[in-house]
C-alpha cells in the first residue's frame, strides 16, 4: 500500500470514528447521568413507594429498579434526538449549544430521524416488558409529553411546566407497574406526587436555562427562565416549597415511616435550600451546577424511600 493509500485509509477511519461519536453525542450518552438521572429518580421512586406499600421481598423490586432506569436512559436518550431535530435553528443561535452535532453540521438530519426511529423501537420494547395498564400509560410519555416538548418553547413560557410531566411520567409507570388494579386512592396519591414532581422540574430547568437566558430572548425561545426575569429566586422558592409539601403529602397518603420524613422530606428541604441561597443566577457556570445537583438531590430522596422500605420488609 502506498503512502498516499494509507492516509487515504487514516483519514476514512478517523471520519467514521468521528461520525460515530457525533452520534452517542446527540443521544447525551456522553454526559451521563446528567440529565438521565432526573428520567430515572421519578421511576425508581415510584417502585420503592409502591414495593414499601405491597410490601414486596427485594428480589422483585429490584428488578423493576433496574428496569425503570435503563427505560429511564433510553426514553432520555431518544427525547434529546427529538429535540436536536426540532431545535437546529435555535440551537445555532445559543453560544452553549451551537456545537451540538445537528446544529455544527456533523451529521445529517436524514440521519438523525433514522436514530431516533431506531431508538422509539427500542423504547416500545422496553415497554413492552410492562403489564398492559403500565404500558399504555407509557405511551403516553412518550407521545405527546417527550414528543411535543420542543414545540413548546415556541407555543408558551411554560414548558417546564410540560417537560415536568415528561420528566416525571416514569412515577406513574411505576406505581401502575406494581398496581394495575389501581383505586381511586391511587389515583389520588399519584396525582400529588405528579405535581409535586412538576414543581420539582420547573426549578431545575429554570436554573438550567438561566445558562442561555440572554441568547434565547434574542432567538426567540420561551422558558421560565426568561418569564420569571428579575423574580427567578423567589418563584422558585415557591415551586421548591410546593414539592417538598408534596413529598410530604405522599408520605403520609402512603403511610411511610418517621425515616422517610426524617431523610427524603427533611433532606429535601436542607438541599433545595442550599440550592436557591447560594445560586449566582448571573453565572452560566453555577446555573449549570445548580442543575446538576438536583441529580444529587435524588438520591437524598430515595435513601430515605429504601431505608423505610427495608425497615418495613
Amino acid at each position: 500500500m502506498s503512502e498516499t493509500d494509507k492516509l487515504v485509509s487514516i483519514t476514512s477511519s478517523l471520519t467514521f470514528w468521528q461520525t460515530c461519536r457525533a452520534y452517542f453525542e446527540l443521544t447525551r450518552l456522553h454526559k451521563f447521568p446528567l440529565g438521565n438521572i432526573l428520567l430515572i429518580w421519578p421511576g425508581v421512586w415510584g417502585a420503592t413507594m409502591a414495593a414499601y406499600k405491597a410490601q414486596l421481598p427485594f428480589n422483585v423490586l429490584a428488578p423493576q429498579l433496574v428496569l425503570h432506569a435503563a427505560g429511564a436512559t433510553m426514553v432520555h436518550s431518544t427525547a434529546c434526538v427529538i429535540n436536536d431535530i426540532c431545535d437546529i435553528d435555535f440551537d445555532r443561535k445559543v453560544e452553549r449549544t451551537k456545537h451540538r452535532p445537528l446544529a455544527a453540521g456533523l451529521i445529517s438530519v436524514t440521519g438523525a430521524w433514522i436514530l431516533l426511529s431506531t431508538m422509539t423501537i427500542g423504547c416500545l420494547a422496553l415497554l413492552w416488558l410492562a403489564n398492559p395498564v403500565a404500558a399504555r400509560v407509557g405511551l403516553i410519555g412518550l407521545f405527546p409529553f417527550h414528543a411535543l416538548y420542543p414545540l413548546m418553547k415556541r407555543w408558551t413560557y411554560w414548558p417546564q411546566a410540560w417537560l415536568g410531566l415528561a420528566m416525571n411520567w416514569g412515577f406513574v409507570v411505576a406505581w401502575l407497574q406494581i398496581f394495575p388494579n389501581y383505586t381511586s386512592g391511587d389515583v389520588q396519591f399519584m396525582v400529588v406526587v405528579l405535581a409535586g414532581l412538576v414543581a420539582w422540574t420547573i426549578v431545575y430547568d429554570t436554573e438550567y436555562g438561566c445558562q442561555d437566558r440572554r441568547d434565547d430572548v434574542r432567538a426567540g425561545v420561551k422558558s421560565t427562565a426568561v418569564l420569571f426575569g428579575d423574580h427567578v429566586r423567589a418563584v422558585l422558592i415557591v415551586f421548591a416549597i410546593a414539592f417538598v409539601g408534596a413529598l410530604t403529602a405522599a408520605g403520609v397518603m402512603n403511610n411511610q415511616s418517621t425515616v422517610y420524613f426524617a431523610v427524603s422530606c427533611c433532606g429535601t428541604v436542607a438541599h433545595l435550600a442550599w440550592q436557591l441561597v447560594t445560586w449566582e443566577i448571573e453565572s452560566r457556570e453555577d446555573c449549570g451546577a445548580k442543575f446538576k445537583s438536583n441529580g444529587d438531590l435524588g438520591y437524598i430522596v430515595f435513601a430515605g424511600m429504601l431505608a423505610d422500605y427495608a425497615l418495613r420488609i
